[in-house]
């Protein structure tokens, strides 16, 4: 299969899905939004990813990008969003997405749903970077909870649609650019972390990497 990633920043790359793709014969490729590039055709990829962002892309970009996930969930080619693309397919299938009362930035313990189709333990830690959050969509499994969110992502269309609030791609390299550039105050808000308590323990992004390969291996793998 053929994937086409949508990327809205430097700080949010495919990360350590570019490895699982790779690993398993599949190619790539990019449109980088953040550089004004349009999106592609929908006819140009088997399968899109649409990656997180620190700002959403200029108005003309958005609306086009919009219209692409509509017609991708129309078709019968996998969707996968992260962040701020999770929020975009929430928004198409009718779902609000709003700022969070308590951004999440950091790690935090994560809870599956009774009802969810995901392939993961009943509770794991997962990375967070959000500040807004989106509700569950008609006809949605959701993934689970966090103390902060109720909402961490969903599944429709039998698993072809996913999205997820969760950085499951994320490496430590990665995350401490992320650290660099966009980490408010550890007081800012209670379920922000400082830089230390996210990056002190190397092994939970080896963890993660793990979760990332069973979500992409149910998303892509039958199909």
């Amino acid at each position: 299969m053929h994937i086409y990633f949508l990327q809205h920043s430097p700080l949010f790359g495919p990360a350590r899905m570019a490895d699982w793709l790779t690993g398993m014969g599949h190619s790539y490729n990019h449109c980088r939004l953040d550089e004004g590039e349009l999106p592609p055709p929908l006819a140009n990829c088997d399968a899109l990813v649409l990656l997180d962002a620190l700002q959403p892309p200029d108005a003309t970009l958005l609306k086009r990008e919009r219209k692409l996930v509509d017609r991708a969930l129309k078709s019968n080619k996998p969707v996968l969003g992260i962040g701020f693309g999770a929020g975009l397919i929430a928004e198409a299938l009718g779902a609000i997405v709003s700022p969070a009362v308590q951004p999440e930035i950091g790690w935090q313990p994560l809870t599956l749903a009774d009802e969810s189709s995901f392939d993961l333990p009943e509770t794991f830690d997962a990375l967070l970077w959000h500040r807004d959050i989106f509700g569950l969509p008609d006809g949605c499994l959701p993934l689970g909870s966090t103390p902060a969110g109720p909402v961490q992502g969903f599944a429709w269309d039998l698993g072809r649609v996913v999205a997820l609030q969760c950085h499951l791609e994320l490496t430590a390299q990665g995350t401490a650019a992320l650290c660099d550039h966009d980490l408010p105050a550890a007081n800012a808000a209670p379920y922000v972390q400082t830089r230390d308590e996210i990056l002190d323990d190397p092994r939970r992004f080896d963890r993660q990497a793990a979760l990332l390969d069973r979500i992409m291996t149910q998303w892509l793998g039958e199909r």
